[in-house]
């Protein structure tokens, strides 16, 4: 499996990583609350704690978080960027009644020859004002585009095509149009009973219009996603504290803020919490009895991770990861319970631009699949060249800050924003992609082709 088929997750691509995760196993049980990480990450071929790879611990995020089945039902005009929770099946054919696909002169195909032929017209057919009257042999109809073509007919002569128009006459040229031309068939945009919108679909502002078109008013939906969060360090202060010797404003929560935001989640936001055993014991027990899922930013570094450990061996099963990347080496994941509930743990480092890439290639994933989405989970992924070399060492999946821009000869290139450092913010803020480097590869010349992942639009 290659990093390219880890992030690009059609459904052809989540079969092949199910298939690989249970193929030491046929006896593996699909996944559900009693499920035990350990089991998952044993069916992996290869896994080494100290060094995971990418494309393995987004499969075994992928198999071992479940959706959430809760639904409600909705008006159309509350449901942009829901996710819908059953297929919209559509009621009558779109449209209704064969049309005019454009303005012209509605005619009957048997009467078109390969010469120049006079029609006499008969009437008008407007849109929502059909002509019902009978044609005969050389006569035609005015029509409007998108009115209800006449029984009798099944061609449109577009106006700019006749000659020697008048109020009573027009000329069709020898061979202007096909018969069936410039008619649109009833059913040809949806048939009756066929699905419109499928279920897990993430709904955009045309599936309102299309939703309209089909007279449906109110829509089933998943219920949103439930995400506490919070950061964690004694140096830590909100916006707005004054900032002692020492210390730094958190910005992790106001980018996890954001991102989750985009992702369409209610949001439960538990601020700072200290670098203290109980406390943080306590946040975790508030956030699991109150969210589906919780992220953390910080205390997952080899310094801070022993007394994390033991409290997480208490609440529930979760892991600590070494990935080979970077940024955004350490990780936990896993699911903690408290009080007969249970919530999906993702633990994030600290640094800012490593939370943002974490986020997006293991977290955005794995909450958009307990939504319950499908065709949103692959990341908008495509290949440029590079307008510059670039450094990057053979046996760790890189993610470096890009622009995307055109370049001298039109054609689509990608640079590097200069320093790489996991802390540096501003980078990520002046980047309108990511780059994505492929755990095997060395360094790239310029000129090479790369993978990049647009900011704009990702949800």
């Amino acid at each position: 499996m290659n990093l390219r088929a880890a992030y690009l997750l059609n459904e052809k691509n989540l079969d092949d990583l199910d298939k690989e995760l249970s193929s030491d196993s046929d006896a593996m049980p699909a996944p559900d609350n009693n499920t035990k990480l350990d089991d998952v990450v044993s069916c992996l071929s290869a896994h080494d704690p100290n060094a995971m790879r990418v494309e393995d611990a987004q499969a075994v995020i992928r198999q071992f978080v479940t959706p959430i089945h809760a639904v409600e039902k909705i008006a159309i005009r509350s449901a942009l960027d829901r996710v819908l929770a059953a297929d919209i099946i559509s009621p009558i054919n779109v449209p209704a009644h064969d049309n005019s696909a454009m303005d012209g002169y509605a005619v009957r195909g048997i009467d078109l020859t390969t010469e120049d032929r006079p029609f006499r017209i008969i009437g008008v057919a407007y849109a929502g004002h059909a002509y019902d009257g009978p044609i005969g042999a050389g006569e035609c109809v005015r029509i409007m585009t998108g009115a209800v073509m006449p029984k009798e007919c099944d061609t449109v002569i577009p106006q700019e095509l006749t000659r020697d128009a008048s109020d009573s006459h027009i000329t069709i040229p020898a061979n202007a149009v096909r018969a069936g031309d410039n008619r649109r068939l009833a059913g040809e945009d949806l048939a009756a009973g066929s699905v419109a919108l499928p279920k897990g679909r993430i709904v955009r502002p045309s599936d309102l219009g299309l939703m309209a078109s089909l007279g449906v008013a109110e829509v089933a939906v998943q219920r949103r996603l439930r995400v506490a969060f919070f950061s964690t360090g004694d140096e830590l202060r909100s916006v707005g504290e004054p900032l002692d010797e020492g210390c730094v404003y958190d910005s992790n929560r106001y980018t996890l803020y954001g991102m989750l935001k985009r992702l369409g989640c209610d949001i439960v936001d538990m601020g700072v919490i200290r670098d203290e055993p109980e406390a943080m014991k306590e946040a975790f027990r508030t956030a699991c009895e109150n969210a589906d899922a919780i992220i953390t930013s910080g205390g997952v570094s080899v310094g801070a991770a022993d007394y994390t450990k033991q409290m997480m061996a208490e609440l529930g099963d979760v892991q600590f990861w070494k990935l080979g990347m970077r940024p955004g080496r350490p990780m936990a994941f896993g699911r903690i319970h408290s009080e007969g509930k249970s919530a999906y743990l993702f633990g994030l480092p600290g640094n800012p631009v490593a939370v943002m890439v974490t986020f997006y290639f293991f977290a955005r994933q794995a909450l958009l699949h307990m939504m319950g989405a499908t065709a949103e989970q692959a990341l908008p992924l495509m290949k440029v060249r590079s307008a510059q070399p670039i450094r990057k060492r053979a046996g760790r999946t890189e993610f470096q800050r890009g622009i995307l821009a055109v370049g001298a000869d039109g054609q689509q290139e990608v640079r590097i924003t200069g320093a790489q450092g996991s802390g540096i913010l501003r980078s990520m803020s002046e980047a309108n992609c990511i780059v994505a480097l492929e755990h095997d590869r060395a360094e790239i010349k310029a000129g090479d082709m790369v993978d990049v992942i647009l900011f704009h639009g990702l949800i």
